[in-house]
């Protein structure tokens, strides 16, 4: 536990866009975890878990390349 709250503080105290990076690689995580419980757990996912799979990806899609006025 305190190894991952040391990872915590870590993470706020990177570079600007490091937020980004951040929620992109939450949505890979997802997203891989559902492909890791089908391949070892044997798990089906169904239509909502393939929807959901799907807007995650497209929200690391707009987070990571959205255009930007900054």
């Amino acid at each position: 536990m305190l190894l991952l709250a040391f990872y915590g503080i870590i993470a706020t105290l990177q570079v600007q866009g490091f937020g980004r990076v951040y929620a992109a690689y939450g949505g890979v995580f997802v997203v891989f975890s559902i492909l890791l419980a089908c391949y070892f757990d044997g798990f089906k996912p169904d239509l909502w878990d393939f929807l959901g799979a799907i807007l995650i990806c497209a929200g690391v899609y707009f987070i990571m390349f959205a255009p930007r006025n900054t």
